[in-house]
């Protein structure tokens, strides 16, 4: 599962070939969770609400190279680093 971002103890990771709709996962300490890059929603999992606010402010940054990863991944080739929340 490839890390394409990592900011303030948070890992962001996408999986190739993963389901529909596109998505990023997030790790933080034990918690884990999905959001979806389109809606910018908790599509599954749980993170504390400082946690999800940071990622979601990320994403939203971030939205249109977290769509260019997803078709990267879709299309099993490398995937682009993208910039931390700073």
């Amino acid at each position: 599962m490839p890390e394409i971002s990592r900011f303030y103890g948070m890992i962001i990771l996408m999986f190739y070939n993963d389901h529909a709709p596109p998505h990023f996962h997030v790790r933080h300490a034990a918690d884990r969770a999905i959001v979806g890059i389109e809606s910018l929603r908790l599509l599954e999992g749980r993170l504390s609400p400082r946690a999800l606010r940071m990622v979601l402010e990320w994403a939203a940054l971030h939205q249109s190279e977290l769509l260019e990863d997803w078709q990267r991944a879709r299309s099993q080739e490398p995937l682009s680093a993208i910039e931390p929340l700073e």
